[in-house]
């Protein structure tokens, strides 16, 4: 599998599209860190992701997966577009704290992503045109 880049993620024109190419279609109750858990726990408090998380908001401008008019009015997110193992922590594998693999979620389409249900994620809007008499 290639390396997941928000280089590649902003050229996809659509919210779906993007979700696609981040899904992993994993499954509900898979260990992600195990024993290790704690390891990943730390992580997330250290002043380096909070830094982190800060810049990637600010890119994405607060939309979830950076798709603008899809604003975040809840809390936000931020996922790791290359999933973060306790060896990457053990390593100090700088790409886990590298805006280049992160992207701004919600909580809903991270677990969309995460589990490949797309049917967690919120019906994309379509404008009304002229002449258009079907209700909603």
């Amino acid at each position: 599998m290639s390396l997941r880049t928000f280089s590649d993620l902003r050229r996809l024109p659509t919210f779906r599209e993007r979700f696609e190419y981040l899904s992993l279609k994993g499954i509900v109750g898979e260990s992600t860190f195990g024993f290790e858990r704690w390891m990943n726990q730390d992580f997330y408090r250290s002043r380096e992701w909070k830094l982190i998380r800060r810049d990637v908001i600010a890119r994405d401008q607060g939309c979830d997966l950076a798709m603008p008019g899809n604003e975040i009015y809840d809390r936000i997110y931020i996922h790791h577009m290359n999933p973060m193992r306790a060896q990457d922590l053990v390593e100090g594998n700088l790409d886990i704290l590298d805006l280049e693999y992160l992207i701004s979620t919600t909580h809903r389409t991270h677990n969309a992503i995460h589990y490949g249900d797309a049917r967690q994620l919120r019906e994309e809007w379509t404008p009304r045109t002229a002449g258009d008499t079907k209700l909603w």
